[in-house]
């Protein structure tokens, strides 16, 4: 799965009615208001890269308070329960 995420810069008084529109867009799988250089930030998860390109300058940058977008694209995905799932492989056997 390809995942993108979104900064999303929107008309301030329409932040929670365009987070709500974003949110209910297929693909988008979290929407998160925030502080800082921009108002939203949406993740979203497509099967292709053509999805992204119908997804983001097709359906979100057409929702009404929206005024621009960022798109970064996620090469890896990093957590703590990954990496310690990646350590303690085999360790059981060390007993």
């Amino acid at each position: 799965m390809i995942k993108a995420i979104v900064m999303i810069q929107v008309d301030a008084a329409s932040i929670p009615e365009t987070a709500q529109a974003i949110a209910d867009v297929p693909g988008v799988t979290e929407v998160y208001s925030c502080a800082g250089d921009v108002d939203l930030i949406a993740i979203m998860g497509v099967a292709k890269h053509e999805e992204l390109a119908d997804l983001i300058p097709g359906r979100i940058s057409k929702i009404p308070g929206v005024v621009a977008t960022d798109t970064h694209i996620a090469f890896r995905s990093y957590s703590r329960q990954d990496t310690e799932a990646a350590f303690s492989i085999g360790s059981e056997d060390a007993d």
